[in-house]
């Protein structure tokens, strides 16, 4: 495959917009291939901007949370969308052995050539080189095998600090005081974390809109604890400083990472002009 075109655009972690235009951008190339193996593909349309919003160790955007909570209604609708899907009622109607073939074009052979990562934590990742989503991966970021290396790679590096962020005092000092500040609204739970896990049992059996209610009265105490207790400054804050001092050995394979997505960015903006 041919190198990279150069970019003239600033290597930097991709804004969620961006991401966004990636992934548009790639699921009209799998069209593309999948129309060329004589298959009608609908293009699958990616998670908003909105919807990708309120992520994050702690939610700290009051806005967001007053208006979406903890995102439970817009994951409804995302699993609401996946299963009106027309490509599965497509395949649904496709004779067996068209089925088989669709799938292996989609997503590629297991028992054909693989792309593989090592994780920085052990262990081996592979998956298949051929099918539509691959060759549309590689055409968009350069060359798939070492976008999935990449990729896999830098995917997997959070758990090599995190651990020692948490057990920092800073960490721990401003963990208490957010705890505290949800305690006295009448929230209590020792870290985030928590929270989405109690989320479930809080919202069992309501309406959905009481439901919402309920996670919006949650979310929003948890972002104003988050400002006030300083928890998401200085997890922020932790998270630069551990990455910089833990993470140089994987310098080379974060600026590959960047140098990949920004000529995809150039690639993705002529893609989905061209098929607008």
């Amino acid at each position: 495959m041919a190198p990279a075109p150069r970019s003239s655009e600033p290597a930097h972690e991709l804004t969620d917009a961006e991401r966004v235009l990636l992934q548009r951008a790639k699921e009209a190339l799998v069209r593309e291939c999948m129309e060329r193996e004589g298959f009608s593909y609908w293009v699958v349309q990616p998670a908003s901007v909105e919807e990708r919003g309120g992520y994050g160790y702690v939610q700290d955007d009051l806005d967001w949370a007053g208006k979406h909570g903890y995102g439970g209604l817009l994951e409804r609708q995302a699993v609401e969308a996946r299963v009106n899907d027309p490509n599965n009622a497509y395949l649904a109607k496709l004779p067996r052995a068209e089925t088989a073939r669709y799938e292996k074009t989609l997503d590629g052979s297991e028992s054909g050539p693989q792309v593989s990562a090592e994780l920085p934590g052990g262990g081996t990742v592979r998956a298949p080189r051929d099918g539509c989503r691959a060759e549309a991966e590689g055409r968009l970021y350069g060359d798939y095998g070492s976008w999935f290396r990449v990729r896999k790679t830098t995917e997997n590096l959070t758990p090599l600090f995190v651990p020692d962020l948490l057990r920092d005092e800073r960490f721990v000092k401003a963990l208490g005081a957010w705890a505290v500040c949800m305690r006295e609204a009448g929230h209590p739970y020792a870290d985030p974390p928590a929270v989405r896990a109690a989320m479930e049992e809080l919202t069992d059996g309501l309406s959905p809109a009481h439901a919402h209610a309920t996670e919006v009265e949650v979310a929003t105490a948890e972002a104003r604890c988050a400002t006030t207790s300083r928890l998401a400054d200085t997890a922020r804050s932790l998270e630069r400083e551990y990455r910089d001092a833990q993470l140089r050995p994987y310098g080379d394979v974060v600026a590959e990472l960047r140098r990949m997505e920004a000529g995809a960015l150039a690639r993705a903006r002529d893609i989905t002009d061209s098929r607008a």
